[in-house]
């Protein structure tokens, strides 16, 4: 592997004085785009892709392997050493293979081995040492024919440039019947406009089942002739509309010649394509879209700079700020125009219409991070999740180009939605709290039957998760019952808060762990607390204990008291899972049954906050912080779940995290860096700060916030965005005491 760095650049700024003496200087600016590696996460569980794209940008123009697997979820594999071309859409760190559409692949005549594995496409093998990525940025050797292929990206198009050598049969594949995974094309659509243009669509099903993609595609040097082929035999025409098609554009090329293919995408429509490309990629100038989609990125990741002498977890934390930015995507084009999830074409009136909102995953973290560094984007998220309801009567649940996956559980646009109305973004509020009701009160899922019985009966059945429902409805519900009580609605108050309570109903006391239960409201018999068994999503009963966020007191409480909760907490974190235990495959990242390759787990260190133990809760964060990411390809201990995972790091690095992420409080750990600020709206900066900060110094004695000492082990949204300064004073040894913590029932 070899990274792209983009050096550092002199800014030069001009500082004038009222007084008769001007003095000029220079800045030297460092370029954080150059720490950024693209490759962490392709390799291991990751499921990364190294591509260019832009900011939470509708195309993802990544090198696919060809060949499918759990590896290759995003297309490309480390380990891999083929490609088989560059498609223009892909999803960043999830367990779904989806996606892949409009496959491009350059050849000539030194080459023409096909192979099974890859359903005999082209392919050429490459070389790490022969590949950079960057923000914006990919490019690669193509070593069998000997073709530099470079992408970059706008939002809406995808910019290649391929390096040909001398060559009577150069070749450019569009490819719109290539599939991988859980994708196939349903219909596919080629038409040859001239000489150096060429329009399509492809229609295809998968995880998501009507996806669309609508396509413009031009050539900075006109073919000399084409073929189209049907399921790989060629016809005579110049369009064609089938299930599998593909088209091959014929070049004489000279030695180091040069074709820039620009590609414009709508969901919506060809005219929504043309829209992309006349807006955002006029010409074919390659260099300047990938200065742009560079630029981009720069102004960024500028809104956290961290001070650290540490390169590689520099790195890290500017990596994971680059891939927490990765989605979700752009779904409407520059007229407005999107594939609903109705299924019709419908149109964002003043604002941006996003997707790809794996909601079980990012309301944890993702959305909070977004409330302070995307402010200008979080009203659009919100929109665009109202939308969805507007379209289906529903809010997403995790939904993708203008789909609804059902994937997982929850209702989790609810506590996005309820964060940003107490944090102030602009959105119809009542549209907003008419769709959070909807969402709880459907007969989907088993709402009906949590709402009616208090708890989700089990039923014996793959993908039960009767336990796991039963808890996550409960937290939904409260975010809905502080939204009505704070819009007047008192009956619906009482209503929600009594359901959110409803955790209480599948706690056993006799075994102290949350089980499952039959029609009959009886246990289910032969209960083992590590086991991975359909009843709890993705974990296992050790995992789920500890989600009541909404009510951490509570928790304790039921538990039997703050002693036996910290008891308890501790065998989290040490009761190792034995050599014969099965894992499953999202199990990693493991301390103890703690498992931080899957989300569950995120919040959980931060508990000894509330046992006057905040030493604990440094301790094990740090430990996740240092362990479970690297600089490497291999470099997330899990999927990194569409920016869950990353930013978990950025919150945990700075020194808190949202653990009820609808509260608007940060629970306190320790920061990893010296230093860190956010530059905020308005001119505004939020700096973290540390005293007597060493390596071995992980531990706090004390947090002061604007000069003032805190007594509790928490900072609230407002005082974040307000700017100011947090300071933690850090020591190498532990120290303890009890702080206060946020408040059951309350919004800060």
């Amino acid at each position: 592997m070899k990274l792209k760095f983009l050096g550092i650049a002199v800014l030069i700024t001009i500082f004038s004085c009222k007084t008769e003496e001007t003095e000029v200087g220079k800045i030297a600016e460092e370029q954080l785009t150059q720490f950024v590696n693209p490759f962490i996460g392709t390799d291991g569980p990751g499921n990364t892709y190294p591509g260019a794209t832009t900011p939470y940008g509708m195309v993802q123009l990544s090198p696919d392997i060809g060949v499918g697997g759990w590896d290759r979820i995003a297309g490309y594999f480390y380990q891999d050493s083929i490609i088989t071309g560059f498609s223009h859409m892909h999803l960043t760190g999830t367990g779904a293979g989806d996606l892949y559409d409009i496959l491009v692949m350059p050849t000539n005549s030194q080459f023409s081995e096909r192979i099974p594995e890859n359903n005999h496409k082209p392919f050429s093998k490459f070389d790490h040492e022969q590949e950079e990525a960057s923000p914006g940025y990919y490019s690669v050797q193509l070593l069998d024919y000997d073709i530099k292929a470079e992408l970059t990206a706008t939002p809406r198009t995808g910019i290649q440039r391929f390096t040909f050598p001398e060559d009577s049969l150069s070749q450019i594949h569009v490819d719109l019947g290539y599939a991988l995974n859980w994708d196939r094309a349903t219909e596919t659509h080629l038409k040859v406009v001239n000489d150096s243009v060429i329009e399509g669509y492809r229609k295809s099903t998968g995880w998501a089942k009507d996806q669309r993609v609508y396509f413009v595609m031009k050539f900075s040097k006109a073919f000399q002739d084409f073929e189209i082929l049907e399921n790989g035999a060629k016809i005579s025409a110049k369009e064609i509309t089938a299930e599998n098609t593909k088209i091959i554009l014929n070049y004489e090329t000279t030695s180091e010649e040069q074709i820039v293919v620009k590609t414009g995408v709508s969901s919506a429509n060809i005219e929504g394509a043309y829209a992309s490309l006349e807006k955002e990629a006029p010409d074919f100038n390659f260099d300047h879209y990938r200065e742009e989609a560079n630029e981009t990125w720069e102004k960024e990741l500028q809104k956290i700079k961290i001070e650290t002498s540490n390169s590689d977890q520099k790195s890290i934390f500017y990596t994971m700020m680059y891939q927490s930015m990765l989605a979700p995507t752009l779904l409407s084009d520059p007229n407005g125009n999107y594939k609903g999830a109705n299924d019709s074409i419908e149109n964002a009136d003043g604002f941006n219409r996003y997707d790809t909102f794996s909601l079980w995953d990012t309301f944890r973290a993702a959305h909070p991070l977004y409330t302070i560094i995307q402010q200008e984007r979080v009203p659009d998220f919100i929109k665009s999740m109202l939308a969805h309801y507007q379209e289906t009567g529903l809010l997403p649940v995790w939904s993708m180009q203008g789909n609804e996956t059902n994937m997982m559980l929850g209702y989790h646009s609810v506590p996005v939605i309820v964060d940003a109305y107490f944090k102030g973004f602009d959105f119809d509020a009542e549209l907003a709290y008419e769709a959070c009701k909807a969402s709880a009160m459907t007969s989907t899922r088993k709402i009906d039957v949590f709402a009616e019985r208090g708890y989700v009966p089990a039923e014996e059945k793959e993908g039960d998760w009767s336990v796991s429902k039963t808890l996550e409805y409960a937290y939904d519900d409260w975010c809905i019952a502080m939204f009505a009580k704070d819009l007047g609605k008192e009956d619906d108050y009482q209503y929600f808060l009594e359901r959110s309570g409803y955790w209480k109903n599948t706690y056993d006391s006799k075994t102290s762990f949350f089980r499952a239960k039959n029609e009959n409201g009886e246990f289910i018999a032969g209960f083992n607390s590590k086991e991975y068994s359909d009843y709890f999503s993705e974990s296992n009963a050790w995992q789920y204990y500890w989600f009541v966020p909404q009510d951490i007191s509570g928790l304790i409480k039921t538990t039997g008291g703050e002693e036996r909760f910290t008891q308890k907490l501790d065998s989290m974190f040490s009761f190792n899972p034995a050599a014969d235990d099965k894992l499953p495959i999202f199990s990693t990242g493991m301390i103890g049954q703690y498992a931080h390759g899957n989300e569950p787990s995120h919040h959980v260190a931060y508990l000894y906050d509330y046992l006057g133990k905040p030493s604990e809760t440094q301790r094990l964060v740090r430990q996740i912080l240092t362990e479970q990411y690297k600089n490497e390809p291999n470099g997330h201990c899990g999927n990194e779940d569409c920016g869950q995972m990353s930013s978990w790091y950025i919150f945990s690095s700075m020194g808190f995290y949202p653990v009820n992420a609808a509260q608007g409080t940060y629970m306190l750990g320790a920061p990893l860096f010296e230093s860190a600020e956010i530059n905020l709206p308005g001119g505004k900066k939020f700096s973290v700060k540390t005293s007597n900060f060493a390596e071995e110094n992980q531990f706090v004695t004390k947090v002061k916030l604007n000069g003032k000492e805190l007594n509790r082990a928490y900072i609230t949204h407002k005082e974040i965005v307000e700017g100011g300064e947090l300071l933690f004073e850090m020591s190498s040894e532990p120290v303890d005491r009890v702080l206060e913590t946020p408040q059951p029932n309350t919004i800060y």
